[in-house]
């Protein structure tokens, strides 16, 4: 099964280094207990194309339990700004960190490797 990238981006200006490790480190429990609700790891963005978040899911599944209209409208009131989502499934992944390459979340095995 593909896991899910899901870029979460609003219109807003860049914040100062300070304002997003503060806003990040602020938020980072809530995201860090959707570990069991297929949430593998986010990535908070800030730059001049404005701010929000790239988040890996286990699958689209949880992806799209965790991206409710709900949650897209705790957003828009959160931040003053409805956040554009792009989906994107991911069926292969080079892993620097583990030193592998994984075709649909399982190792692939090869010469080349």
């Amino acid at each position: 099964m593909a896991q899910c990238v899901v870029i979460v981006q609003f219109d807003l200006p860049k914040r100062t280094e300070e304002q997003a490790i503060k806003g990040g480190v602020g938020t980072a429990p809530i995201y860090r207990n959707l570990a069991t609700r297929g949430l593998i790891r986010k990535d908070y963005l800030n730059g001049e194309a404005g701010t929000g978040g790239v988040y890996l899911w286990e699958s689209r599944e949880a992806a799209e339990a965790w991206f409710t209209e709900a949650k897209m409208a705790e957003l828009t009131e959160r931040f003053g700004a409805r956040p554009r989502l792009t989906w994107y499934d991911t069926h292969v992944t080079v892993d620097n960190l583990k030193g592998e390459t994984r075709v649909n979340q399982s190792p692939l095995i090869s010469a080349a490797e």
